[in-house]
């Protein structure tokens, strides 16, 4: 595979999935990617952990496409941080972009689409599969693969990319950029 690599599994995903069942409060606290025009990320809900600073006028002016800071939910998701700390160990991050928490409900989809700027050309994108069932399916290029709970995927997201929820219930993924150590 080119598009996708496993980086690991049985993950435990467990305390933080009960925490965001504790916090529903979290979601959509922050639209933005979902409510903007023409967004492939319009079926989705997000928790924001770390994201870009931005204005919003009559056109969308990001400061930094690299920088990233921390949003109040982070402080709230402990768990999140936990394994994200441990991603960036296990991959040898140096700098630790975007993090989001995002839920595609059953029968959802992201339609096909390539990232672009910094998230796609400075960092590179792991996803950690929060839950993840059979039916839900990741296509990268043309490759495809089911992310399942507990495992944790990078993948080249300046690829044509799009996700088909087929599956029983939500599809809930952490997206962390990393830029790792040369």
């Amino acid at each position: 595979m080119n598009n996708f690599q496993l980086i690991a599994s049985n993950v435990d995903v467990v305390p933080l999935l009960l925490s965001l069942n504790a916090q529903k409060g979290l979601w959509n606290q922050n639209d933005l990617r979902t409510t903007y025009p023409d967004s492939p990320h319009s079926n989705v809900d997000d928790i924001w952990l770390r994201f870009n600073d931005f204005e919003l006028g009559e056109e969308l002016v990001v400061a930094d496409d690299i920088e990233c800071r921390n949003y109040p939910a982070f402080a709230l998701l402990p768990q999140a941080r936990e394994l994200v700390m441990t991603l960036m160990a296990r991959v040898q991050g140096e700098r630790l972009g975007r993090v989001l928490i995002t839920k595609l409900p059953a029968g959802g989809k992201i339609p096909a689409h390539p990232d672009q700027g910094a998230p796609a050309t400075y960092y590179e994108r792991y996803h950690i599969a929060l839950q993840g069932l059979a039916g839900s399916l990741f296509r990268c290029g043309d490759e495809q693969v089911c992310m399942r709970t507990g495992q944790i995927w990078w993948l080249d997201n300046s690829v044509e990319h799009e996700v088909i929820n087929n599956s029983a219930d939500d599809r809930i993924h952490m997206i962390i950029d990393i830029k790792r150590l040369p």
